[in-house]
């Protein structure tokens, strides 16, 4: 009984060891076949801002850093891409930023995935319409064609930090549910 039973450990220790292997490497391919994005900074339209303190402005501006990490950490965290160091094209993005609004450039987001060496590129804006009504907009466009893949926006109410991180995960959510933009 006792030899049976070493041999039926040795033979589930097996199983247990093709299974974990064919796991990790499931897992590494799935990792590899990622297309590979360069996010840039989520920018501002605000359609009040003339009506603006400085601190309304800074708020704002932290809000904006905020959501650009947000999107970058939940589309790596959520393995729907490889998500680029922008590091490597600061000059040109600043460059170009400060010239333009990078949503609305005519292809200068291409230029910095380009350069990046990226499959993608996603480009975020948001337009305050009023303190009541924000849309948060994502464009992830193909930068071999210039082709937008995948764009939407969503409408959230309410100007906080929360309400803004809980719109950035509602387009992040209809991203993922978009597998042509993803893969």
């Amino acid at each position: 009984m006792l030899q049976l039973q070493r041999g039926f450990d040795r033979v589930a220790l097996c199983v247990i060891l093709v299974a974990a292997l064919s796991y990790a490497s499931q897992t590494a391919q799935a990792a590899a076949a990622q297309r590979s994005i360069a996010v840039m900074d989520c920018t501002l339209i605000d359609d009040n801002a003339s009506y603006n303190d400085a601190d309304t402005n800074r708020t704002q501006q932290a809000r904006l850093g905020l959501i650009s990490n947000d999107l970058r950490a939940q589309l790596s965290d959520r393995q729907l891409f490889r998500v680029a160091d922008n590091a490597g094209a600061s000059d040109m993005i600043a460059k170009l930023s400060g010239a333009q609004d990078l949503n609305a450039c005519n292809g200068c987001e291409l230029q910095i995935g380009r350069k990046l060496n990226v499959e993608r590129v996603g480009v975020c804006w948001v337009q305050k319409v009023s303190n009541l009504i924000i849309n948060i907009n994502l464009r992830v466009e193909d930068v071999a064609t210039g082709k937008a893949v995948f764009q939407r926006s969503v409408d959230i109410r309410g100007n906080t930090d929360l309400s803004w991180r809980r719109g950035m995960k509602g387009l992040v959510d209809r991203l993922a549910d978009d597998a042509d933009a993803t893969r």
